[in-house]
């Protein structure tokens, strides 16, 4: 069996979030032909940009970046094709997250890194900050700058104007402002999640959080406004409970979309976004269902459904595939942004011995 890799987008290409070199909305799947000769390992989707990380570390962004958020300057409007990241092509990037309009990444040595937004601390700088001289400093993190420095980092989740990391430990820290602004007054310095320890997985949304359990207890605590703590009401919670429905259940994956929440319970993968989400299955077929407009579902539905149909994978095969060799491509990891999805797919033959 040999293999070929692959990344495509699809839905709204407003601020350049696909990565084709144009701002067009794409109804079906197109490939990031930028993107052609890296081997990426994981993509990421925001509400209006997106980012990959590579399998030797190197990290690309595209995208919307008036906010910094792309990690490099000029802070241009919008950059349609993707470009590295060069403030951190001296470490290797093994996993990053897009938060409102800030972007966290982390390194293998456990290292955190932060950039964009910074008006409620989100990027672990004190927003009123001032220079030596007592001027004030650029309130945004153009450049990516180390983040929670004292903690050694596993996984970074970023929501809406907030950011969430889990330690090697297990534990979970999170600053910035973790309610919709006003709630509960900013902090830019990491503080620990009281009652959570041995923790696996986090995901957070716009101003909800999860945290997946070793034991498989999934916890959940932040905003409730539309029930994605899953609690059975529509509370919001300080601390973290842990979301009863789910009991018994051996869970492996969570997703947190702005303001809704998934969690898988076998193989596969699944990818919330804003407003749609897409299930990936264990054969790399993905299957996408909520709001359809700006062609987010990829497969040409304009109207909002909830029920899942397939996104087909019509892009062309590798230039090195003869017309006579049978294959298809198949899904590896799909990520669900704002208005768009991005997902790595990989080219699979089976030859006869």
């Amino acid at each position: 069996m040999t293999s070929r890799n692959a990344v495509i987008a699809w839905g709204s290409g407003e601020d350049g979030q696909l990565g084709i070199g144009n701002n067009e909305e794409k109804e079906w799947a197109c490939s990031i032909k930028a993107l052609k000769s890296e081997k990426v390992s994981s993509v990421v989707a925001g509400s209006r940009n997106s980012l990959a990380i590579c399998e030797d570390g190197k990290l690309f962004t595209w995208g919307w970046n008036q906010r910094g958020t792309l990690g490099h300057p000029p802070e241009t409007k919008t950059e349609n094709i993707p470009s590295q990241v060069k403030a951190l092509a001296n470490v290797k990037i093994v996993q990053a997250a897009i938060g409102g309009w800030h972007c966290l990444a982390v390194d293998d040595q456990g290292k955190a890194y932060a950039w964009g937004g910074n008006e409620y601390g989100q990027c672990g700088e004190e927003p009123e900050r001032k220079d030596d001289t007592g001027r004030p400093v650029k309130r945004d993190i153009v450049i990516p700058k180390r983040c929670a420095s004292k903690l050694s980092v596993r996984q970074v989740a970023a929501g809406g104007t907030h950011s969430v990391v889990l330690t090697r430990e297990g534990q979970v820290w999170t600053w910035g402002q973790p309610w919709p602004p006003g709630d509960i007054k900013q902090i830019s310095t990491p503080v620990r999640v009281q009652g959570l320890s041995s923790v696996r997985l986090i995901a957070v949304g716009a101003f909800h959080n999860l945290a997946l359990l070793d034991d498989g207890v999934l916890m959940a605590w932040g905003n409730n406004e539309y029930g994605q703590l899953g609690t059975g009401d529509t509370q919001p919670r300080s601390q973290p409970i842990a979301i009863q429905g789910l009991s018994g259940l051996s869970l492996v994956d969570i997703a947190a979309g702005g303001w809704h929440s998934a969690a898988l319970t076998n193989e596969g993968e699944v990818s919330c976004g804003g407003t749609h989400s897409v299930a990936l299955t264990h054969d790399g077929r993905m299957f996408s269902f909520g709001r359809g407009d700006h062609g987010r579902l990829g497969y040409g539905r304009k109207s909002t459904t909830g029920h899942p149909s397939e996104v087909p994978i019509n892009i062309p095969p590798p230039s090195d595939v003869s017309s006579t060799e049978g294959g298809h491509w198949c899904a590896k990891l799909v990520a669900c942004g704002g208005r768009h999805t991005l997902a790595s797919v990989e080219w699979q033959t089976f030859e006869s011995e």
